[in-house]
């Protein structure tokens, strides 16, 4: 079973998320909208597939990462994420809630060895790729 695939996204806290993507926008040309940015690539075996890596930096007081008390969460992207979280709990890893569902993919999270929150997502590429080039033209 392949597990993860890639990074899916880059979360972290900070006390001003709007001059933070300002910041970045100015200072190292990210195009940043409400949610931060998303960086398009190829999927390297398929270089018709596209892909997306969701950049966001979230409010300092966010709860999103908890049950964490660290300052960021990796999103990694996955293949068959029923499977993974089934193998997951078979392995006694800590599964932090249900699989969610949405158009754009399925979500869930887990903590690792260390407790650092860990957001799994089943990407539908197509989807997202509506989503994330209409929000940054």
């Amino acid at each position: 079973m392949k597990k993860v695939t890639g990074v899916g996204g880059i979360f972290f806290k900070c006390k001003d998320p709007d001059n933070m993507k300002k910041w970045y926008k100015t200072h190292l040309g990210l195009d940043t909208d409400e949610y931060g940015t998303s960086f398009e690539w190829f999927q390297g075996a398929d270089a018709t597939k596209k892909g997306h890596t969701q950049w966001s930096p979230f409010p300092d007081n966010t709860t999103y990462f908890e049950p964490s008390q660290k300052d960021f969460m990796i999103n990694y992207r996955v293949e068959d994420i029923e499977g993974l979280v089934k193998e997951l709990k078979k392995e006694g890893v800590n599964i932090v809630d249900e699989i969610e569902y949405f158009e754009y993919g399925k979500f869930v999270h887990i903590l690792d060895a260390e407790g650092n929150k860990i957001e799994l997502w089943e990407p539908n590429d197509t989807e997202y790729d509506k989503i994330a080039t209409g929000r940054t033209k």
